[in-house]
């Protein structure tokens, strides 16, 4: 493999994405077929066919390098932006994906000799797998900022490790739920006593170490693999553990660390979804138990323990995230099963859940890596984690559920996580349950010979149709019927402009220009 097979299509990627959210006005430049920049060769674009996101793309086979990209920027940026901080999360995701392409025959060696009973519950099999992939939309999302090639390679997913905890003595520490048998006592850990003991990553034991009045046991202790959010854990057979990572992911604003708010208020989010479960019993949905878990009140001390529930014990549980990934065996990860037939039962899950939610007045923020497919004996169900970055509409919500114990969202404590604005609930459906978790592994079906576009594209619209009802004439308007559909600006919030400038009170929520509704599409078929 050549140098060029990598960074050209990272630098294509980058430079599709910047147009698509029409960086710093970077549109401006494009003139016909070509975006032609002072000083620089033309660059010439063809017609997004299909039209995901964005009705115009990147020619291929144009031979384009990061320090292309890179001119384009310094060309068009303001000199607030962070074009430097760019820069090198563009240049760790050349090095990460490189370091992925060198590494890949041999972890698929190691994984293709595990036993399928290893490969079941909520392993890391296929979480590593899925750790090679892309991101669907933002081009650098191999990058860990701060991270060494060294450090991906005893820590990250995709390299299938296994590594000790460390551990640190915690002193009044905010905590909920019940601990699990396997957590340590203060012997295990090399200390005589303790008010609490807190997980610490391997990668922030240094950092954890130099904080005033606070130190790290000297013995580690739980012998741990990494699931795809690399922060995440397997800890036992149906345990993963949650802790914070020094590092940023998606954006250098992006940072994988745990702010006391969110723990609380995702395990509020749960117990609303698990109400809703109640009232819609039909619907395929199972959710992970993330009520227990504990803050120290700093970034870098606070653990998420993610029960998963015990009839998934046995099942292949897939993100959606990893159905496109290169099995060790056997092709690509979905061929295990009939392709068409999983992911139309998936369509169905998916829209029946978020279409409902909607109703209640929630749209999760559950992208591929939160989304998994529970696939055993029984009908194909969806297992749901990690609520924290949900929008919810406490009005609507309180319209359609009766009130009951530690389910008001009126006590979240971001309030970022509510709005009484449908246009904010349906942006968050279209980018996320459309976008990244219908449309996007739709497209990866059709580039992979799997499944054609117009098929994928026909599913999606009618599983989406047959999810609206009578009144649900405001999401339709917004999805099936919409002119236009939102998407995110992910590279312009999460690393180039701060939120002063943006605007943006989540970087996570914050969109770009509208890009042409596919779901209407019937040209590129």
């Amino acid at each position: 493999m050549t140098a060029d097979d990598v960074e050209g299509p990272l630098a294509t990627r980058i430079l599709n994405a910047l147009l698509r959210e029409d960086y710093a006005g970077l549109r401006r430049f494009v003139n016909g077929p070509t975006l032609e920049l002072p000083g620089r060769h033309p660059v010439r674009l063809a017609a997004a066919c299909p039209a995901f996101l964005s009705e115009y793309v990147v020619e291929p086979g144009q031979s384009l390098r990061l320090h292309d990209i890179f001119h384009t920027v310094r060309t068009v940026a303001d000199p607030r932006d962070d074009t430097a901080a760019f820069e090198r999360e563009c240049l760790d995701a050349l090095a990460t994906a490189r370091l992925h392409d060198d590494a890949r025959p041999a972890v698929h060696r190691r994984l293709g000799r595990l036993p399928d009973a290893l490969r079941t519950g909520p392993s890391t099999f296929y979480e590593t797998l899925a750790a090679f992939n892309d991101h669907p939309v933002h081009p650098a999302g191999r990058s860990r900022a701060g991270l060494s090639l060294a450090d991906l390679s005893r820590y990250a997913p995709e390299f299938a490790p296994s590594f000790p905890l460390r551990w640190a003595a915690v002193r009044r520490p905010a905590l909920a739920g019940a601990l699990p048998g396997w957590w340590p006592t203060p012997p295990d850990v090399g200390l005589a006593s303790a008010d609490a003991l807190f997980p610490v990553h391997p990668l922030a034991a240094r950092q954890v170490h130099a904080r005033p009045g606070m130190s790290v046991a000297p013995d580690p202790y739980l012998q741990v693999s990494p699931t795809l959010s690399m922060r995440t854990v397997a800890a036992a057979p149906l345990e993963h553990l949650k802790m914070p990572l020094p590092t940023s992911t998606l954006g250098l604003r992006n940072k994988r660390t745990i702010m006391p708010g969110t723990l609380p208020d995702g395990a509020l989010v749960e117990r609303i979804l698990h109400q809703v479960l109640l009232h819609e019993p039909a619907l395929p949905v199972l959710l992970a138990d993330e009520q227990t878990y504990g803050h120290a009140d700093d970034p870098l001390l606070g653990y998420l323990v993610r029960r998963f529930p015990a009839e998934v014990a046995h099942a292949h549980i897939v993100p959606v995230a990893a159905l496109l990934a290169e099995g060790p065996d056997h092709g690509y990860v979905i061929e295990r099963w009939d392709v068409a037939a999983l992911f139309g039962a998936y369509l169905s899950a998916l829209l029946s859940w978020n279409v409902t939610l909607f109703r209640y007045g929630i749209a999760l923020e559950a992208h591929q890596q939160n989304v998994a497919l529970v696939l055993d004996d029984f009908p194909l169900r969806l297992l749901i984690k990690d609520n924290d970055g949900a929008l919810i509409d406490p009005s609507r919500l309180r319209r359609r559920l009766p009130p009951s114990p530690g389910t008001d969202p009126r006590d979240l404590i971001d309030r970022r996580m509510t709005t009484s604005d449908p246009d904010a609930l349906a942006r968050v459906f279209v980018t996320i349950t459309l976008h990244l978790c219908a449309a996007a592994p739709a497209l990866g079906l059709a580039e992979r010979g799997l499944l054609p576009w117009r098929t994928g594209l026909r599913m999606i619209r009618e599983r989406l149709d047959e999810a609206l009802g009578a009144d649900d004439a405001f999401l339709r308007s917004r999805t099936l019927d919409a002119d236009t559909l939102p998407g995110k600006a992910m590279l312009t919030a999460g690393t180039l402009v701060d939120k002063a400038r943006t605007g943006a009170a989540d970087i996570n929520k914050h969109y770009g220009p509208p890009g042409p509704n596919y779901l209407r599409d019937t040209t590129c078929c």
